[in-house]
């Protein structure tokens, strides 16, 4: 035990710059992002369940992204709270639970915004197996399981992150080696974030080629192709930055950075990444209007593939 408190206390003092300037950061960035966040949100979920008339697949998938983004945006009042005040060890019940809530809301937007593309890529792409396929139960089918999902993997793993005889614990922060552990960042690197980003990347590209190859060179078409490059930056800068940062936090723990200075300077970037990675719950919010304005086109080409298609068939057949 004795090297191993040793190593802890030099890692916490090699991050304590770190979290001293995180402290006014966390206030500055989570607060506009708490707001317009649950604004923006509340807004979109207002619209999907008061206003739109008839449930799409698209809108499905939409309304449980909000969802999702709300998850995310809850714990942030007490993520706030924690950046400046340890809290007492008997709550680590109730710390764990809106870590949780945390990394449901993450991984949840994250399989979402995944499905959201696949859908896309279906229906653009294979228009008539989408009409096999594609359906509003398939799309309620789908968030369930992501919902179910991304709960039953990530509390039972979580809720070990903290010991339960710590006398002071600092929420959000400081986890305990079992959460550093090499099983759980490689499941959180690639089933958490690198296989969702291959699936998104492959589906927008095969259905920006589609849109540019199709012949369609209508407004409509280059609205798509602007719409999916947006709604692809929007998911890889705010997540692609944060997962570095937690690989090079893990080779901090795996002792591969033994400098304190380079210690205190990945422990700044992750945190950092991490509280802009945040800023997705409002970059989603921004991209419902535009998706919306997507489906509409889409639906138009759409059915322009399968005229267009129709009549080569029945060339080739009268041939």
């Amino acid at each position: 035990m004795g090297p191993r408190l040793n190593r802890l206390s030099c890692r916490e003092n090699c991050t304590d710059q770190a979290d001293q300037l995180m402290k006014v950061l966390e206030l500055v960035i989570y607060i506009p992002v708490f707001v317009v966040g649950l604004l923006l949100n509340v807004a979109a979920l207002l619209v999907f369940c008061v206003y739109l008339k008839k449930w799409t697949e698209s809108t499905i998938y939409m309304t449980s992204l909000a969802l999702m983004d709300l998850l995310l945006l809850l714990p942030l009042p007490s993520k706030m709270h924690a950046v400046n005040h340890e809290w007492d060890g008997t709550l680590w019940p109730l710390c764990s639970f809106l870590e949780n809530l945390y990394f449901v809301g993450t991984y949840g937007s994250i399989y979402m915004i995944t499905c959201i593309a696949v859908d896309r890529w279906l229906a653009i792409c294979h228009p008539f197996k989408a009409k096999q396929l594609r359906s509003p139960r398939a799309a309620v089918i789908s968030c369930l399981g992501i919902w179910v999902l991304v709960i039953s993997a990530t509390f039972p793993v979580t809720f070990r992150f903290r010991e339960s005889n710590q006398s002071k614990i600092h929420c959000f922060h400081r986890f305990s080696e079992k959460g550093w552990s090499p099983a759980v960042i490689s499941c959180v690197m690639f089933f958490g974030f690198l296989g969702p980003v291959v699936v998104v990347v492959l589906c927008s590209a095969h259905t920006i080629s589609a849109l540019q190859q199709s012949g369609q060179r209508s407004s409509q078409s280059r609205a798509c192709v602007k719409i999916i490059c947006s709604s692809l930056c929007a998911f890889l800068l705010p997540f692609t930055p944060s997962h570095l940062g937690i690989f090079l936090q893990f080779l901090v723990h795996q002792n591969v950075f033994q400098d304190c200075e380079a210690k205190s300077r990945i422990s700044l970037f992750l945190q950092l990444t991490m509280c802009l990675s945040n800023i997705s719950c409002c970059l989603d919010a921004l991209c419902y209007y535009f998706i919306a304005h997507e489906v509409r086109n889409t639906k138009t080409l759409i059915r322009r593939t399968l005229s267009s298609q129709r009549r080569a068939t029945c060339s080739s057949s009268e041939l």
